[in-house]
């Protein structure tokens, strides 16, 4: 082992998929108002009428669902942007005064009523499109994951709890005090030679290594990724040929290094032999450019349409929409993404579909063979199963730091679900959105109530606080049972504080730095870094879109780092009292004991409510709810 120190002295269905015609929604209730938006059609369920349009962003909206008194505005973010002369917050300002893309700050769109982020989405989609593919993600200069953790003693999740990533399913037992062999960058000798590092600390795939011989000297302590193709097991450098030299600064400490690695290696773990190995082929991925997919149409969220895999980053996919004439129109997501399907998926299920005009798939695209495609959980619709019409509560698609009263508008097959958010829908239905029956982001009736969750009301709702038992009655409407929900929690490990690096799911081209702020069972509370808490997002604890520290140094990805003070200036202090106290006063609305929804929700039928998982403890066999059987 110790020999290298010695060694030196200093696709068919396709067809039938695009023939495919968009399948007709049933109408909503004639007894809503209809508001008329830039030529779609909406309703609005209080029965107020009245247009607005926001002074900051220019955006048209329902007048009433404008924030502030004088409904000036569209969200709290372009009142907070105007109060400060500032249009850095608008997409469209930014786009049309720089022409540059959206940065996150732009992310206006999750806090406007629904109907001005279908407007404003699709308008900034099509702006997208005719500008070219330049689209420069926000400098990393000065960032560095290794300084931010140190600087602030932040703890990451470890590489175990990410099981879609590379060797998260084999990471083994490294740890601290694990040894490897690393290049040794404290010597003058003009060929690249080598040193026994141990691991300081851990966090994700970057670990904070320290050379052999230093003790407690933290002079030359250096961060690097474990996975990274200089990093090896200890004798690798033996059975290789390299060269084992001891740092410069230490070398007169010692005379027989020989011994004194025998003393400190006896007994010690360092990598698996195959560990690069490993990493190597944890790095393989099926999905490779010109394979055709069904992915969620971004304009349309109830319908689907025919993309093409243009590359793959880390198991990332950017696709480009088969009829993108200029290959502009793309979508990010991971291939075990619950967006994206074989082609034909949409026709079996009775999802809607956009036919394409490309009536000839394009030489060189195939199409994705099925088994590539994340697997769902069977499910039993025979029996007592989810019907059109029930409520239950679901992460908006399109605010995804809010869970909403929503309600089943179709059953499809195979346990897909189109679902609805109450108050803010389309009278067409093209803002529904599919979940699958098991899907983590749907939820009983009371999820929130029970695990001290902010449940968002339907908009134009005035009966505060929202009860359930109480709008259940108004419309006439049932609960969905709670048994068809699932329960099951994983042991994720994933604990309160944690760093990792999140998709931001409303532009998933970016991934960034985050936090782990909330643990609810198997949901998490992602907040990122330097933004807003309006900017968090909820996600499963299994989702895909997130990753260990180091994924994108490790893949290549571009990792956007922690938003500046800089950049954060133009948010006036009179916003941000006007929206704490805008949240405290909303949040007073919703005080109802356990008690009380358990007696009013559910008559003749005992449930008991398990209180949610506190935000430290997460894991185990919970359920959000019991029923106990008579």
């Amino acid at each position: 082992m110790f020999d290298g120190y010695d060694s030196c002295s200093e696709d068919t269905s396709s067809s039938s998929s695009s023939e495919e015609s968009e399948e007709e929604v049933a109408p909503l209730p004639s007894n809503l108002p209809i508001i008329k938006n830039n030529g779609q059609v909406y309703t609005y369920p209080d029965g107020k009428s009245g247009m607005a349009t926001c002074e900051m962003c220019g955006m048209v909206g329902v007048r009433d669902a404008f924030y502030s008194k004088t409904k000036r505005f569209c969200s709290v973010s372009c009142s907070r942007s105007y109060s400060s002369n500032s249009k850095k917050a608008s997409i469209l300002a930014r786009l049309q005064v720089t022409g540059k893309p959206p940065t996150k700050k732009a992310k206006v769109l999750q806090k406007q009523p629904l109907v001005a982020k279908l407007a404003a989405y699709a308008q900034y989609q099509a702006t997208l499109q005719n500008q070219a593919k330049t689209k420069a993600a926000v400098s990393m200069e000065g960032f560095s994951w290794g300084n931010y953790i140190n600087s602030n003693s932040f703890i990451a999740a470890p590489v175990t709890c990410f099981k879609h990533a590379p060797m998260g399913t084999c990471w083994g037992d490294i740890s601290e005090n694990v040894r490897v062999e690393v290049p040794n960058t404290d010597c003058s000798l003009p060929t690249k030679v080598f040193w026994i590092a141990g691991i300081v600390k851990l966090a994700g795939y970057n670990a904070l290594l320290r050379y052999e011989g230093f003790e407690n000297d933290s002079s030359l302590d250096f961060w690097c990724n474990i996975c990274g193709s200089d990093i090896h097991p200890v004798g690798w450098c033996a059975a290789s040929g390299k060269p084992l030299v001891p740092p410069r600064t230490i070398q007169h400490k010692y005379t027989n290094w020989k011994a004194f690695l025998v003393k400190r290696l006896t007994g010690a773990k360092t990598l698996p032999p195959d560990f690069s190995q490993k990493v190597s082929e944890s790095m393989q991925y099926p999905f490779k450019p010109c394979m055709r997919v069904e992915v969620v149409d971004k304009r349309h969220l109830c319908r689907t349409r025919v993309a093409v895999v243009e590359s793959v980053i880390g198991g990332r996919l950017r696709l480009v929409y088969e009829e993108s004439e200029d290959r502009t129109d793309d979508f990010w997501c991971h291939m075990h993404s619950p967006l994206i399907h074989h082609i034909g998926w949409s026709r079996s299920i009775g999802h809607r579909f956009k036919r394409s005009d490309i009536t000839k798939k394009q030489d060189g695209h195939f199409d994705t063979p099925p088994h590539l495609f994340a697997k769902v959980k069977e499910v039993d619709q025979s029996g007592e199963w989810f019907k059109e019409g029930m409520k239950l509560e679901a992460i908006d698609p399109l605010n995804l730091s809010t869970i909403c009263v929503a309600t089943i508008r179709k059953v499809l097959a195979d346990g897909f679900l189109m679902i609805g958010i109450d108050g803010s829908e389309a009278a067409d239905g093209s803002d529904w959105f599919c979940y699958h029956a098991t899907s983590p982001s749907i939820f009983p009736v009371g999820f929130c109530e029970i695990n001290m969750i902010e449940l968002t009301p339907p908009r134009g709702y005035t009966k505060l606080p929202f009860k359930w038992f109480d709008y259940l009655r108004e419309t006439g409407s049932i609960a969905a049972p709670v048994k068809l929900f699932n329960k099951d929690v994983p042991n994720h490990g994933f604990r309160v504080g944690m760093k990792l690096e999140a998709v931001d799911l409303m532009e998933p081209r970016l991934i960034c730095v985050a936090t782990v702020t909330r643990i609810i069972h198997r949901l998490l509370r992602i907040h990122f870094d330097g933004w807003e808490e309006e900017y968090d997002q909820w996600v499963d604890c299994e989702s895909p879109d997130l990753y260990p520290v180091g994924w994108c140094q490790l893949t290549g990805y571009q990792l956007q780092p922690p938003a500046s003070q800089s950049s954060r200036e133009s948010q006036s202090g009179s916003s941000k009292q006007k929206k704490k106290a805008k949240s405290q006063q909303y949040k007073g609305h919703k005080k109802m004991t356990t008690l009380q929804l358990k007696e009013e929700l559910i008559d003749g039928e005992d449930y008991n409510f398990l209180q949610g998982a506190s935000d430290q403890e997460s894991n185990g066999s919970a359920n959000f709810y019991i029923k106990q059987e008579p």
